[in-house]
């Protein structure tokens, strides 16, 4: 069914299509955007820097997994003692990079934001322009699916996800992944369960500039 206020919704740095098609399939005007092309090669994905089309009138902001190794608290080690390959100083330019990047979707010109992320480190809470605490953490066994993978949303303009199917099960599957080529790209994959939750929940919220407008 279509709703009533269909929003324009950009799910920035998704590949796999997950939450850009659970807003689809609620009707709204959704596209992805990322580097790499889409998996299931749909001609609603943008291929590309997601940060030069911030401005271009949309009404939510989804950020599905922005690089984050140099951000989150599993990768604050390597800011003192670089891995194999690489230098301190490299470390600390990658943070910031991360920092600026995560900054861009935070203050983008965007009514309604959600950017998924780890637990921050200090140093990078320290480098993100407006920074402000991340607003609930979720797992995805309240989403249907038996797994633990502990994920923070850093919410504007929106409000917690309530869980829709708690479930039994508490499989580490990400923890246990294999290391390989594709490692990454399984570990950033989106559950559609929580997607499903934002499309549902989120997508009925009536944009605030029209809201704006009708007062």
């Amino acid at each position: 069914m279509q709703p009533i206020n269909p929003l324009r919704v950009l799910v920035a740095c998704e590949f796999s299509g997950t939450v850009r098609n659970a807003f689809l399939a609620a009707g709204h005007d959704a596209w992805s955007c990322d580097v790499l092309p889409s998996e299931d090669g749909s001609n609603r994905h943008i291929r590309g820097d997601a940060t030069t089309i911030l401005d271009d009138g949309w009404d939510l902001l989804m950020v599905a997994h922005p690089p984050c190794t140099r951000l989150c608290n599993s990768g604050v080690r390597w800011l003192t003692k670089a891995p194999p390959g690489k230098t301190v100083p490299q470390m600390w330019a990658e943070l910031d990079e991360g920092a600026a990047l995560f900054s861009a979707f935070w203050n983008a010109p965007v009514d309604r934001i959600c950017i998924e992320n780890p637990v921050m480190h200090k140093h990078a809470k320290e480098r993100i322009t407006n920074y402000e605490p991340f607003a609930q953490s979720v797992q995805p066994w309240q989403f249907g699916h038996g797994e633990v993978k502990r994920t923070c949303f850093w919410l504007k303009n929106l409000p917690p996800l309530t869980p829709t199917d708690v479930v039994e099960g508490r499989e580490q599957r990400i923890a246990k992944l294999s290391p390989g080529a594709d490692r990454w790209r399984e570990r950033s994959r989106f559950y559609p369960g929580i997607a499903a939750a934002m499309a549902d929940q989120w997508g009925g919220l009536q944009p605030i500039n029209r809201l704006a407008e009708a007062a």
